[in-house]
């Protein structure tokens, strides 16, 4: 998967908090920590990424 184009989330800290990258698979997403990217990653459906990410959206609002 280091051929995959990975892509940090703009809510990442530079100061080595919450570093979470997403890339496009060819029919999912896969989601890692930038901080581990050689211990895997999630691989969640297209579908399910954006219920989370809704829902993420959503509780930020509500905080």
């Amino acid at each position: 998967m280091d051929t995959l184009k990975w892509h940090k989330s703009s809510r990442s800290n530079i100061n080595g908090g919450e570093c979470v990258e997403v890339a496009r698979l060819p029919y999912a997403i896969g989601i890692r920590d930038s901080k581990n990217p050689h211990h895997g990653h999630l691989t969640i459906t297209p579908n399910a990424f954006h219920t989370l990410t809704r829902r993420i959206k959503q509780d930020a609002l509500c905080a």
